[in-house]
């Protein structure tokens, strides 16, 4: 297993599971990505991992994400709605309880005119 990354680990009946940090990051990034309105993620990448970060606080974890979102979006409503998404996806994922999900909105994004 890699050095740089944190592991979560659980014992099962047939062995132990490690969740690598990049795997969650990559969960939340899949969701947040899917809300209507979200264009991309920090920096205006679709890269699932950036722009997400992951806090481990005994079995539970705290998700930070930055989103880009569309002009015109509401923006509470969808920071909520990416709220939502993260939390089921990384839940229902790895079964994990996920204590908190905080949504930074890093920038707008407009559309195109049409030529």
């Amino acid at each position: 297993m890699s050095e740089s990354r944190e592991y979560y680990s659980r014992s099962e009946p047939y062995g132990d599971v490690y969740i690598s940090e990049e795997v969650l990051e990559m969960i939340a990034g899949a969701a947040a990505l899917e809300v209507e309105g979200v264009t991309g993620l920090a920096g205006g990448t679709k890269k699932l991992s950036k722009g997400i970060t992951i806090l481990w606080e005994s079995d539970n974890i705290t998700i930070n994400v930055s989103i880009q979102i569309r002009y015109g979006g509401t923006i509470p409503e969808v920071a909520r709605k990416v709220q939502e998404a993260i939390v089921t996806s990384v839940e229902d994922t790895s079964g994990l309880k996920v204590a908190a999900v905080n949504v930074r909105v890093g920038g707008v994004t407009f559309e195109k005119p049409e030529a």
